[in-house]
């Protein structure tokens, strides 16, 4: 998937000559926590977030400054800091310098990289400098509610759902020694043995991606360690 798939096309923007007073209600009535800012022509100049609203004068919040080091390092940061601090107009308080954005072809796995490497919750996207829509942790959300891997696959009878699921875990550097894989009516039984208890949780999540599995019972072992569920028994009672 890219970014085209799961970005919002209609974004809501600011000018820069918006006040801060009306960015800030208005993220509070769309409940967003960022806002673009684009000139006349949609272009990206700009972008302010919940982060800019938390240093404040209106709410006594402001930097504290510490004498010798504004001595240090000179009024620069000072003067700065006061105009984030207090400006009224969006383009006063909104960061400018090396905004992270990204294009619409941009697969998700980079743009997601992207996000963790700044740090940033949201990346607009644009066409040349033109704002085309933004993609936020909330757009991610959606895109993975919405994919629901529970989709009938006419091929996902229990002798493929096993040789899919010792497939997609036998790759895999944590794969348990020894892995049995027994599938009944979609339910997967899992054997073997683990070197590590993060391997149990890893083995048991690739088996729940593969398609048709409706149910993973784990029967690993820790170092030669087993346990019997109640689930054993009643499938060797059936069997």
């Amino acid at each position: 998937m890219r970014a085209h798939h799961v970005m919002t096309r209609k974004v809501t923007t600011v000018r820069t000559d918006t006040s801060v007073r009306d960015a800030a209600n208005l993220m509070l009535q769309q409940r967003i926590s960022g806002l673009p800012v684009v000139d006349e022509v949609g272009r990206l100049i700009g972008i302010v977030t919940e982060g800019d609203f938390i240093r404040r004068s209106e709410i006594g919040t402001q930097s504290p400054h510490i004498g010798w080091l504004d001595y240090l390092i000179g009024p620069g940061k000072a003067a700065v800091d006061f105009v984030r601090e207090n400006g009224r107009k969006v383009g006063e308080i909104m960061t400018k310098d090396d905004l992270v954005t990204a294009t619409e072809d941009l697969p998700l796995e980079q743009l997601v990289r992207l996000m963790e490497r700044n740090n940033v919750k949201r990346l607009p996207i644009v066409l040349g400098e033109t704002l085309i829509g933004i993609v936020t942790r909330t757009d991610l959300l959606r895109a993975v509610a919405s994919l629901a891997r529970d989709v009938p696959d006419p091929t996902a009878d229990d002798n493929h759902i096993r040789d899919r699921v010792i497939a997609s875990i036998e790759k895999h550097e944590w794969r348990p020694v020894q892995l049995s894989v027994t599938v009944r009516d979609g339910i997967v039984h899992l054997s073997g043995m683990i070197m590590d208890e993060r391997y149990r949780d890893a083995a048991i999540v690739a088996a729940e991606n593969v398609s048709g599995v409706k149910l993973v019972h784990d029967h690993l072992c820790l170092f030669g360690l087993s346990f019997r569920s109640p689930e054993d028994e009643e499938w060797e009672k059936v069997g």
